[in-house]
């Protein structure tokens, strides 16, 4: 007699579609999906597309503002700021004596007592190089050529030759060879008695002052700054008229009329010029 709880064996197809129905594994990832993969790509490659344009254009955009800034004149800017400048204080000015007040005492609310006197100075200074910049005698000239000298090589020490000047001056005075003197002003002067202080060009030996090392450095920089100058002047004015000779003109005008006689003529003088040169000439 067969017991009643005894199951068959199962077939083949009945294991083959449990096997196919049963759950996966909870550590197995499914297999990704080709097309959902390709849109993600797609969309990565249309946004790098549309970063690509975007820089395209704004480097367009910053190349042509700098080209035209190069090609700008900078002269030209600079008269339109002062024309607007000149329209804004004109525009400002009428609108403040439309309205009764004081341009004057207005504008000068805006500035400290300090800009004030810089910006006085500034114009007094200016105003006294625009009015000697004529020529008017060779001691003028030496003098600005001296003072742009001293700005080119730095301010000297004036306290230091101050202090060595009242320091030789006191030591003449001990010796006996000056004699302080005031006037009826107040003011204090030495008197020369024998004429051994500053008095002709070889009235120095009491002063044994001896530049240092530096001082000397920048008078021996500045000289060679003044010989490089002249050097390059001479050089471009040659190679502007075309000289690499010696120079046989006083003017313009007489150095086109040699050159108009040297056409004509150089041909029949060459040799009475080259005996010249020679010293052979009788």
């Amino acid at each position: 007699m067969t017991p009643s709880n005894t199951r068959k064996p199962a077939t083949e197809e009945e294991l083959s579609s449990s096997s196919s129905t049963s759950p996966k594994p909870a550590g197995e990832t499914p297999a990704p999906d080709p097309a959902a993969a390709a849109k993600e790509r797609m969309a990565r490659f249309r946004a790098l597309q549309a970063r690509a344009k975007t820089s395209s254009t704004q480097n367009l955009k910053e190349a042509t503002r700098e080209s035209q800034r190069l090609q700008a004149d900078p002269s030209q800017l600079n008269a339109l700021s002062r024309k607007h400048a000149i329209a804004s204080h004109k525009l400002l000015k009428a609108e403040i004596e439309d309205a009764g007040g004081d341009f004057e005492r207005k504008r000068a609310w805006d500035w400290t007592v300090e800009e004030s006197e810089r910006w006085d100075k500034r114009v007094k200074k200016k105003d006294a190089h625009r009015d000697d910049t004529a020529f008017r005698d060779y001691g003028r000239e030496s003098e600005k050529a001296y003072k742009r000298q001293l700005r080119n090589m730095g301010d000297p020490d004036l306290e230091r030759y101050t202090r060595e000047k009242m320091a030789a001056i006191e030591k003449a005075a001990a010796a006996g060879t000056l004699e302080i003197v005031e006037t009826e002003d107040g003011e204090m002067i030495a008197v020369d008695k024998d004429g051994t202080f500053f008095s002709t060009a070889d009235s120095t030996t009491f002063a044994q002052h001896k530049p240092d090392k530096a001082a000397v450095d920048r008078l021996v920089e500045n000289m060679r700054k003044q010989e490089e100058a002249a050097l390059k002047k001479r050089r471009d004015r040659e190679a502007k008229n075309g000289d690499d000779g010696d120079v046989t003109y006083i003017n313009e005008k007489n150095k086109q009329f040699n050159q108009k006689l040297g056409r004509f003529y150089n041909k029949y003088t060459a040799e009475i010029r080259e005996s010249f040169e020679r010293g052979t000439m009788i």
